[in-house]
């Protein structure tokens, strides 16, 4: 009997420990590009998550990732699906100096490398097969060969991604690295910021939804983005996409929710509740195997969100992807947005951006591991994000198995297998993972 009380006391000292006072702001204004993994926020509007944390939210897509930013920024907007890298990059003081945080991270996986038609034909004969089919994942040493014929004309192997500071850039080199062709580098200290400093295949920064056109003009020969770009190009008949961000890095995070952290510090009870619909929306579009998903692309296909044809969206969004035309594919985790903690904000997360950034010339100078730590510390808030589930919990709204292990969870996943290469990413160790690589600046090398 005694213990049952104490039980009781316990959980109705949990329940008002986790109840969050009134939102300081009431009235919200929240930036987003058009990719499908700004689904949360839509989601999160359209079925009413907002409104019931006493929130009057309006979405409002954003021209490109600058933009978006400059806006959390200058308080335009109050919050933005943001890039993982975004964050990180303007504390650090790469590009527009600011102090930005996120205590959601809004997905894992979601972007593709595509080629076109004609490239995809020269690497083709590189590529093994099977029963007909390329066997999958693609990986770059079958571009390799396409780039040295390239380099022997004289000519420049041009790719796109969509920011400096994105998964997509860090994505695409990753891949090219691991298939022996260098991304180049960076050089800040220097003035240089076009990242093609000894680049065989060259870089540079294409808006999403121009990505298909520029391709199709040759521009480009190929990029790296989210969806719907990367199944737009095979609906269009000009484009194959050739790997997954799921195949070079296994359930990777993606995009963000950013505030600034004035912002965040002037309206802490507002942010929580935020995030208390952000995280409801997120557990929605994963429920029952994705059951959600059909209703999740009609939305998403409203011309206020991304806008494309239903099809199209659904061709990812769904758990499948189309590779080459026809060659339609089982990826059911192409889209995460709640399961494996995806919107858990892990420090180690943060670290494996910033060490690609030293890895390209980004952050120019050495780095301890400490810093790396320290960084990932001050932009990514897991406290913020258990306050906000701690509060679903208590109000009988999710489960508490369905989180991390609030009390003991130290924010670093276990070392993890799961990428191209092979090379094993431990958080706990950024300048030792940043020595495995035959590409790439390593702890004490300076441009």
């Amino acid at each position: 009997m005694v213990s049952a009380v104490i039980t009781s006391a316990f959980i109705s000292a949990n329940v008002s420990a986790e109840e969050i006072g009134y939102a300081e702001k009431e009235e919200l204004k929240f930036g987003f590009i058009k990719l499908t993994d700004m689904a949360p926020l839509a989601v999160a509007y359209e079925k009413g998550f907002f409104e019931e944390e006493g929130l009057y939210v309006t979405l409002e897509a954003q021209a490109n990732w600058k933009v978006l930013l400059d806006r959390v920024i200058d308080g335009q907007l109050d919050g933005a699906h943001m890039l993982a890298g975004q964050p990180l990059g303007a504390t650090i003081g790469y590009g527009t100096k600011a102090d930005i945080i996120t205590a959601f991270s809004m997905d894992l996986n979601g972007n593709a490398i595509t080629v076109s038609n004609d490239i995809w034909a020269q690497m083709k004969k590189h590529v093994p097969h099977e029963g007909g089919k390329p066997v999958h994942p693609i990986k770059a040493d079958a571009l390799k060969p396409v780039v040295d014929d390239y380099k022997s004309k004289g000519k420049p192997f041009k790719m796109g991604m969509v920011f400096p500071v994105s998964t997509h850039n860090y994505e695409l080199r990753y891949w090219l690295a691991a298939g022996g062709i260098h991304p180049g580098y960076y050089a800040p200290h220097k003035g240089d910021t076009s990242g093609q400093i000894s680049a065989e295949a060259l870089l540079s920064v294409t808006p999403p939804p121009q990505m298909p056109a520029t391709m199709e003009a040759g521009t480009i020969y190929g990029y790296c983005v989210g969806e719907p770009w990367n199944q737009q190009a095979v609906f269009k008949g000009i484009g194959v996409p050739v790997v997954t961000d799921y195949e070079i890095w296994k359930d990777n995070p993606e995009k963000v929710f950013g505030v600034s952290k004035t912002w965040a510090e002037k309206n802490p009870n507002t942010h929580i509740r935020v995030v208390k619909a952000m995280i409801r929306a997120a557990m929605w579009l994963d429920e029952n195997n994705n059951a959600n998903r059909p209703e999740a692309v009609k939305i998403l296909a409203k011309s206020q969100y991304v806008g494309a044809d239903y099809e199209v969206i659904a061709n990812s969004m769904t758990g499948t992807f189309e590779y080459e035309k026809g060659d339609k594919r089982d990826v059911p985790d192409f889209n995460v947005f709640f399961r494996y903690n995806a919107t858990y904000p892990f420090y180690s997360d943060a670290i494996w951006y910033l060490t690609q950034m030293r890895r390209w010339g980004q952050i120019s100078e050495p780095k301890s591991d400490s810093w790396y730590k320290d960084i990932a510390k001050q932009v990514y808030r897991p406290d913020i994000y258990a306050q906000a589930a701690k509060s679903l919990i208590a109000e009988g709204k999710a489960k508490a198995s369905e989180f991390p292990e609030f009390a003991s969870e130290t924010g670093f996943k276990s070392p993890q297998k799961h990428f191209i290469d092979n090379i094993v990413y431990d958080g706990s160790q950024p300048n030792a993972y940043l020595d495995k690589f035959a590409i790439g600046l390593k702890n004490d090398s300076k441009l």
